[in-house]
């Protein structure tokens, strides 16, 4: 009976020392998970981590990786990325680029901005860019015009030597809109934006059967655009009330004062 007790004591003075250890031992939560900015980047289109407009996206990675990221765009805006890389302390020259793709994956150009960029041998960091064309509403299906829905981005080295490949690197990447408004309006809109599909749900009901797409979770922070309005209503009403007033000062200035003073009263 004494030996039980002493086994007893002894497996629950082990428990207590072990609790602080196994609770201490349990991963914390990622950036991603507290509702900050991703630390992590995907390795190919369908693995794009998503990041919202305005975060700073981090990642580290090995030089020669593919790392993706995918953000929203919606019609009116003209998104601009951009993308710095932090390189190790030893290495040769390289050659960085960064491409953006949008919901059909169709390799968009940039207006303007250093796309891709070579680091001189030892060099700190290499700093890279791209503005977009302003995204459109709807276009031809012909044309390479960007519209609404996912974007995706693309970082990784072009050239470099065979001796640096997969030396450690750091990446933080940022997308960021500017408001174009109605003067990029076009008369027409996308049923949907082009956003990748994360799967599917059926729906069984006691006449049909249904299969709906569930769409990536991301979008603009105040939603999709509803594709009609634009402020271009505000500068057409604007522009019809001066046209308005226009003719009635018009017709004021040019109607004269009444009857011509030279025409006697009986006439």
């Amino acid at each position: 009976m004494r030996i039980t007790r002493v086994v007893s004591a002894a497996l629950l003075t082990l428990g207590l020392a072990a609790g602080p250890a196994v609770a201490d031992s349990s991963p914390s939560p990622s950036a991603s998970e507290d509702g900050g900015a991703p630390t992590e980047a995907g390795t190919s289109f369908r693995t794009a981590t998503e990041i919202e407009q305005g975060q700073t996206a981090t990642a580290g990675a090995s030089t020669g990786d593919y790392l993706y990221w995918s953000f929203p765009a919606d019609a009116g805006q003209r998104p601009t990325v951009k993308a710095t890389v932090k390189l190790p302390d030893t290495h040769a020259a390289e050659t960085w680029q960064i491409d953006v793709y949008d919901g059909l994956r169709r390799r968009q150009s940039c207006q303007y901005g250093a796309q891709t960029r070579t680091a001189a041998a030892g060099a700190a960091s290499v700093e890279l860019a791209c503005v977009l064309r302003t995204v459109r509403a709807w276009s031809e299906p012909w044309a390479d015009d960007p519209l609404p829905g996912t974007y995706y981005i693309r970082l990784t080295v072009v050239d470099l030597p065979t001796s640096d490949l997969g030396l450690p690197v750091d990446a933080e990447v940022r997308a960021d809109s500017e408001d174009i408004g109605g003067a990029a309006a076009v008369d027409g809109t996308l049923a949907h934006p082009l956003v990748p599909g994360a799967g599917a749900i059926s729906q069984s009901g006691e006449d049909q059967y249904t299969k709906d797409a569930l769409l990536a979770s991301l979008e603009p922070s105040g939603g999709w655009a509803s594709g009609w309005w634009s402020d271009r209503w505000v500068w057409t009403a604007l522009g019809g009330v001066l046209a308005a007033l226009a003719g009635v000062g018009g017709y004021a200035l040019t109607r004269g004062s009444g009857r011509p003073s030279r025409v006697p009263p009986g006439a």
